[in-house]
């Protein structure tokens, strides 16, 4: 049989530590989406997704699917990272802590950054979406400006209390 002239190009966002995982993880959604193999399919090229601007914190929502000791779930989870990567970071984490879930059964289906406020679903996200919202630093020890001011021992306790 003579091979397709113009095959199909399908393209996948995935997250995976290295490119040899990532191309494992491409092969493994083909295999489920549709019935093609690494035998008859080429990798043409893996490219890492960076962030624009990654020095704006953003409210990432992750929809995923993962198998536990019982059964197949599907989660919608939030996430506030300068990253998408750095979401997907927490998410392995989270899920490792509170389900025990290994990230190989953790299949991410959709990930976007929550645009409206109004959007929020989690506690834990909500609260950090108000418009006059303060971040107190309230254990402030001042430190010497240069190291020949700064001595081993003090005479009286340091102050941290500042208004």
């Amino acid at each position: 049989r003579a091979a397709e002239p113009a095959p199909p190009v399908y393209r996948m966002k995935l997250f995976a530590p290295n490119e040899v995982l990532a191309r494992s993880r491409f092969w493994y959604y083909m295999h489920q989406y549709r019935k093609m193999k690494k035998t008859t399919g080429e990798v043409l090229d893996v490219n890492e997704i960076r962030e624009k601007n990654d020095r704006v914190v953003k409210t990432y929502y992750v929809m995923l699917r993962y198998n536990s000791r019982s059964g197949t779930h599907n989660m919608y989870r939030e996430y506030r990272a300068t990253k998408l990567t750095g979401a997907v970071d927490q998410l392995y984490s989270e899920m490792a802590g509170r389900h025990r879930a290994r990230p190989r059964s953790i299949q991410i289906i959709r990930t976007g950054v929550v645009e409206n406020k109004a959007d929020l679903k989690r506690p834990a996200t909500i609260q950090y979406a108000k418009d006059d919202i303060k971040f107190p630093l309230p254990h402030r020890i001042v430190r010497a400006p240069e190291k020949k001011f700064k001595s081993t021992f003090a005479a009286s306790r340091p102050s941290t209390h500042f208004q």
